[in-house]
């Protein structure tokens, strides 16, 4: 009887550890799995979309780069845009890389811009 209780403390001290490891944090930022995913765009460009209005700015949204996503009454996207400052520059134009933070809630089909800094 002993030795079957021992057995299942030690199962429990090996496998609980990994479970944990495999359950992330609730309210944790989890990196996307698919950055060209239509919906991760239609963040990305309604980010360079809003800061354009808040700013005045004439930025055209290139791509996501980059991005991560959190589970909080709705999912808040930490994204890195790349953009076009809409100036010519000889040989084709670089683009300047953004983090974007949006908090999308679909069912009420509102996206809110929280954040939009310059990447470093």
């Amino acid at each position: 009887m002993i030795n079957k209780a021992i057995f299942l403390l030690l199962i429990s001290l090996v496998l609980l550890p990994l479970h944990a490891l495999a359950v992330p944090l609730l309210g944790g930022w989890r990196p996307l799995r698919d950055v060209k995913d239509p919906h991760v765009i239609a963040v990305g460009e309604f980010s360079v979309s809003e800061y354009n209005k808040k700013s005045k700015s004439e930025l055209k949204f290139v791509s996501v780069v980059s991005g991560e996503s959190q589970v909080v009454a709705g999912t808040n996207y930490r994204l890195i845009v790349a953009v076009n400052d809409g100036v010519e520059i000889t040989g084709g134009g670089e683009s300047k890389n953004y983090e974007a933070i949006v908090w999308d809630r679909p069912w009420l089909k509102t996206m809110n811009l929280t954040s939009f800094k310059p990447s470093i």
